[in-house]
């Protein structure tokens, strides 16, 4: 339709019927808008020959009509797949976040188990002199306030370094190794290899620290004797064996949440708190205890010896290992199965 008066200018050929006309009453104050509306019929003319003074970028903006597409028939449209009974389970975003947690682990675990001997030492050896920092900060805090539960919060530093640090902690060596070796990226005998070895570094590079933690501050002498005394004369029994299985679940648990998340203020908070209850509350660890009793072996005029220790040591590490595995490491695989059974993520074993 002209601008003038209100003839069409464009008509839409139909093979159906008659040709359709579209007419557009009252067009003089709106000679843009009748424009735009012929443009819709018909969208190919060339618009600036009926209005040359319009900018193209105006008739570009116009609204476009949108056509909704038809609906497919209810006999017609596709069927979802059904999924298989694990991919149900691991459909919800809490399961999705366990899956990736369980995929974080096993990419970690694969270079842990295949490290060279020199790496392994060094690594288990440092992991032995972090965990002696906590110790100290831990006998001192004793030392000045009495209060165990302080005391404990002030292990955190240990944890902490151990974290920041990339170091090998014997405890630590339950969820993270187990998984990966269920996942077949790695054996037994590896697994094995890096207890053992992880166990006697951590125990022989703090013997090492504390013996010049003892020679700088001779004050805490009597803090340390009494502290190991507690745990070596602890004896044998049923209580001090919970003790050890809720020490070995705490470290677990604490490796636990450091893979649940990405974020390193939440695995800073997950070190304090393990700290905390390990420490504060006098659980038993095979590690942190031992370093206390060495610290006191040092200081000397302990009722017990290298000997007791050791057979202290024993039960500690039994319970540790009972606590680690069951309370925490085998319901995490239980929850992981599917995941591990896919296979291992694409990791290059190497030194870290």
């Amino acid at each position: 339709m002209d601008v003038a008066g209100r003839r069409p200018l464009f008509e839409q050929p139909s093979t159906d019927g008659p040709v359709r006309r579209r007419t557009v009453t009252d067009p003089a104050p709106r000679p843009l808008r009748l424009l735009l509306l012929a443009t819709e019929v018909k969208p190919d003319p060339a618009c600036t020959r009926f209005l040359p003074d319009t900018p193209t970028a105006c008739l570009d903006d116009r609204p476009r009509v949108r056509r909704r597409a038809p609906r497919p028939s209810p006999g017609n449209r596709p069927r979802r797949a059904a999924m298989e009974p694990d991919d149900q389970i691991m459909e919800g975003p809490g399961e999705r976040r366990v899956a990736e947690a369980a995929e974080r682990i096993v990419a970690e675990g694969r270079p842990r188990l295949h490290r060279t001997w020199t790496s392994l030492v060094a690594t288990a050896l440092l992991g032995g002199i972090d965990v002696s920092v906590g110790v100290m900060t831990l006998l001192f805090v004793k030392h000045e306030t009495g209060s165990d539960l302080l005391a404990g919060l002030a292990f955190s530093v240990g944890l902490i370094a151990l974290l920041l640090g990339h170091s090998e902690l014997f405890t630590e060596g339950f969820l993270v190794p187990v998984s990966t070796v269920i996942a077949g990226a790695a054996t037994w005998l590896d697994l094995l290899r890096l207890w053992v070895t992880v166990l006697v570094m951590n125990l022989a590079g703090g013997w090492a620290f504390m013996w010049i933690v003892m020679r700088a501050f001779p004050e805490l002498h009597s803090t340390a004797a009494e502290a190991g005394a507690r745990f070596v004369d602890g004896g044998y029994s049923l209580g001090t064996f919970c003790l050890t299985v809720l020490g070995g679940g705490v470290i677990t648990l604490m490796t636990r949440m450091h893979h649940g998340t990405e974020s390193m203020t939440g695995k800073i908070a997950a070190s304090v708190s393990a700290a905390f209850v390990l420490a504060g509350l006098g659980l038993w660890h095979s590690v942190l205890d031992s370093l206390i009793a060495f610290a006191g072996l040092h200081a000397g005029g302990t009722p017990y010896g290298y000997a007791d220790w050791l057979g202290w040591l024993g039960w500690a590490v039994l319970g540790n290992v009972a606590g680690g595995l069951l309370l925490t490491t085998a319901l995490r695989l239980v929850r992981s199965a599917p995941v591990l059974r896919e296979g291992t993520p694409a990791t290059d074993a190497g030194d870290t």
